[in-house]
């Protein structure tokens, strides 16, 4: 017979970005590191601000801690109110489950107590008002007022695939209106050091723009080495 999984397992030894890393992505926006990381790095756009940003300041940055709880169950997250180091983004992989809630006000309200900066589900939330009463910055899937369980197992600490990227316990989280961006951790000083190039590029094609500009390609250049042809 196949020996019951302990309900929870912790996993220790995560790294963690220092402060200054953690300090550099701080009101970044989320567009700039996905441009830093060639375009990618975003979770899924069913993932988004509670309330699309309505009622509650949905942006955060910080590392990642992340609580594998599993469908329709919330075991790692409520060990990781024990266990969380003030400035985390707790993320709760629920594997998708839509048929009911991850966490709700009570538990927000216990998170934000603890010191988490916020939190990220591939999975619903409940309790909107309480939610925002209590001023944890929420990214989710949306609503859903069933309950979720206690059961197991459960792993905190580790790593899970969210919203279509894997989360690691250490990678940096930045989320704000427009998603959620997973830098990992052996990234991070090399995304830091793209991100001025990346804010200078946008502040002039920014000015371009309002100054009139209207002609992102050169049609006639590509026709002239064959990148485009002309048909009919």
């Amino acid at each position: 017979m196949i020996e019951e999984p302990p309900k929870l397992t912790l996993i220790k030894g995560a790294p963690r970005p220092t402060p200054e890393q953690i300090a550099a992505f701080q009101g970044v926006e989320t567009a700039f590191l996905c441009d830093a990381m060639g375009g990618l790095g975003a979770m899924d756009t069913n993932i988004a601000p509670l309330g699309f940003g309505r009622d509650l300041d949905c942006a955060v940055a910080g590392p990642a801690l992340v609580a594998d709880s599993g469908p329709g169950d919330i075991i790692a997250t409520l060990a990781a109110v024990n266990l969380l180091t003030p400035g985390d983004v707790l993320v709760h992989a629920g594997h998708g489950y839509q048929g009911g809630a991850t966490i709700g006000d009570q538990l927000s309200g216990m998170l934000k107590n603890a010191g988490a900066a916020g939190f990220v589900t591939d999975g619903p939330m409940r309790d909107y008002e309480g939610i925002v009463a209590a001023g944890l910055p929420s990214w989710c899937t949306g609503l859903n007022p069933n309950s979720p369980c206690v059961s197991g197992p459960g792993t905190l600490g580790g790593s899970a695939n969210v919203g279509g990227r894997h989360v690691a316990t250490g990678d940096m989280i930045v989320a704000d209106r427009n998603g959620v961006v997973v830098i990992p951790f052996a990234q991070i000083d090399t995304v830091i050091s793209k991100l001025e190039d990346v804010a200078r590029l946008e502040a002039e094609l920014e000015a371009k723009v309002k100054d009139g500009f209207r002609t992102p390609m050169d049609i006639e250049a590509m026709l002239a080495d064959g990148s485009a042809v002309e048909v009919g």
